[in-house]
């Protein structure tokens, strides 16, 4: 192996020719590697630096900076480029897939797509255990996520809470330092222990061959991670550790009752006896990725290698091409199109939802036959609430994906929250104007009929919800109540809870309806009663 040679990177500012930078120690302001400004060290591991990069009018990336020693000569280069060309092959939301890279550059590099959440270590901190619904969801992704990095016949080897980054409630796998192309032979020399003790599958340690079993078993330590939140090898020394992760003395105590058995089954010291990743897939009801074609062809590596001339600003060999500039074409070839992300709930919980939701409609409807002013304004008003709620989430949203969570986004809301009241008037308005539209449209169509007034009224009110609902502008009120239905509609019993609740207060209002007059406060008497038609009435 030839002696690594020293690098500089592009500058926006001169610098001493006698002295490179070294990314590994930090980097001066407005350094650039392939073009990518550098704009913040997120981390760094093994294999190099990672930052956050963005280049002019592109979207920011996680741009890794490969240490010198790690390519340090051809041959390791092209290795390099090797798993590279492998790993551009996969498109998964649940993977941060590789954007760009340079293996032959002056300065190596590999950009990959940029995950702004917390890493699954950080968040079960910060927030606790996942648990129910969400843990099935995690274990789903990251089981999807997997099949993923298989299907281009790669094995991840590292699977750990740290190289899990969270999207909402959807795992992102990420660092692919320790991915090998699976049919290289070079996976399993002699004397490497490549991972991470605790969440490395007892095979490693043996020195026996690498399979798609050790990243089920990776699968497993982090799922029982993220569902009790603590290793389920324990902690201690690392000897102490690989030795219980031997004889497969785990703790999964707490762990979620659905999951356990599998879990249970993943974590299996014997790799025969641990379920493939499609048993996992099936369980779950995942579904097996699927193969992106090549995006571009690996380059074939230069003739010659040879450290760059001394020099304020380097020219650098072209980049490997694995995915075009955003600026020139498009990222993914046209015929090819990214996997939705949104999964449809069960009819049952769909149905469920509906129940809730078509009993808040009854119970307005029948307020706004006993008391019609009062009920219109406070839904109008409500629905204002809901609406600036809504703006306000979606900016501090907004904040996290341009730069990541942080602890006084929920402080900085809270202060924002006058900005997003005025804001949400104007719409607010425009949506009550269309609900009282819909609701005249009704009054018109029970004239027609000559329904009774207490009928006539709560068909107006039922319009005027309906409005509100799915009026222009309807989705920043819908968002925050599906926020609060969505949860208790996916489990039976505090469904069952509300769903009393709800019905019981509907039946309630038209009960009252039968029993009362209509209360036209905060007006004396019916509108039409001072009607210029109110011969008609």
């Amino acid at each position: 192996m030839t002696s690594s040679p020293s690098y500089r990177v592009d500058l926006g500012h001169p610098v001493d020719p006698g002295r490179p930078v070294n990314l590994d120690q930090g980097q001066p302001p407005e350094v650039t590697v392939g073009g990518y400004r550098l704009l913040t060290r997120l981390g760094e591991g093994g294999m190099g630096v990672v930052h956050l990069a963005q280049r002019p009018g592109g979207d920011r990336v996680a741009l890794k900076v490969i240490r010198p020693h790690v390519v340090g000569d051809d041959e390791a280069r092209a290795r390099l480029a090797r798993e590279v060309g492998s790993l551009s092959r996969i498109r998964s939301p649940r993977v941060a897939e590789i954007l760009d890279a340079d293996p032959w550059g002056v300065v190596p590099y590999v950009a990959t797509r940029y995950v702004p959440g917390l890493s699954l270590y950080d968040q079960v901190k910060r927030e606790g255990v996942i648990t129910g619904r969400d843990l099935a969801w995690f274990a789903r992704c990251l089981a999807e996520a997997l099949s993923a990095v298989h299907a281009v016949g790669v094995l991840h080897r590292d699977i750990k809470p740290s190289n899990v980054l969270m999207e909402g409630r959807t795992p992102v796998l990420i660092d692919f330092g320790l991915a090998r192309v699976a049919e290289d032979p070079r996976l399993t020399q002699p004397g490497w222990l490549l991972g991470t003790p605790g969440y490395l599958a007892p095979e490693i340690l043996f020195g026996d061959d690498a399979t798609s079993a050790v990243d089920v078993h990776g699968w497993a330590a982090t799922v029982a991670y993220a569902g009790t939140g603590r290793a389920p090898f324990g902690r201690g020394p690392s000897m102490a550790i690989m030795d219980r992760v031997r004889r497969g003395e785990h703790d999964l105590t707490g762990l979620d009752a659905h999951l356990y058995p599998l879990v249970h089954a993943a974590l299996d010291p014997e790799p025969r006896r641990r379920p493939t990743l499609e048993q996992v897939l099936g369980r779950l009801g995942g579904t097996t990725a699927v193969v992106a074609p090549r995006v571009a062809p690996v380059v074939a590596p230069p003739t010659a290698y040879a450290p760059p001339a001394p020099a304020t600003q380097v020219a650098r060999t072209a980049p490997l091409a694995l995915v075009p500039p955003p600026s020139t074409q498009p990222m993914l070839d046209p015929g090819w199109s990214p996997p939705q992300t949104y999964v449809q709930a069960p009819l049952a919980e769909r149905l469920r939802r509906s129940v809730l939701l078509l009993g808040v409609g009854a119970a307005l409807a029948g307020a706004t036959a006993i008391a019609p002013w009062v009920t219109m304004l406070t839904t109008l008003f409500v629905a204002w609430l809901l609406r600036s709620g809504s703006r306000a989430g979606s900016a501090v949203g907004e904040r996290r994906r341009y730069r990541g969570a942080r602890w006084y986004d929920a402080p900085q809301a809270v202060l924002a929250s006058p900005f997003h009241l005025l804001a949400a008037i104007p719409g607010t308005i425009v949506l009550g104007l269309w609900a009282a539209g819909l609701a005249l449209a009704a009054a018109l169509i029970c004239y027609t009929f000559a329904w009774p007034v207490d009928t006539s009224l709560g068909v107006i009110g039922a319009a005027y919800v309906a409005g509100l609902w799915i009026g222009p502008g309807g989705g920043r009120v819908r968002r925050p109540v599906r926020r609060v239905v969505h949860p208790v509609a996916a489990r039976g019993i505090p469904w069952l809870v509300a769903a009393a609740v709800v019905l019981a207060v509907a039946s309630g209002a038209w009960s009252l309806v039968q029993t009362s007059e209509v209360n036209w406060a905060p007006a004396a008497h019916a509108p039409w009663e001072s009607a210029p038609l109110s011969w008609l009435f």
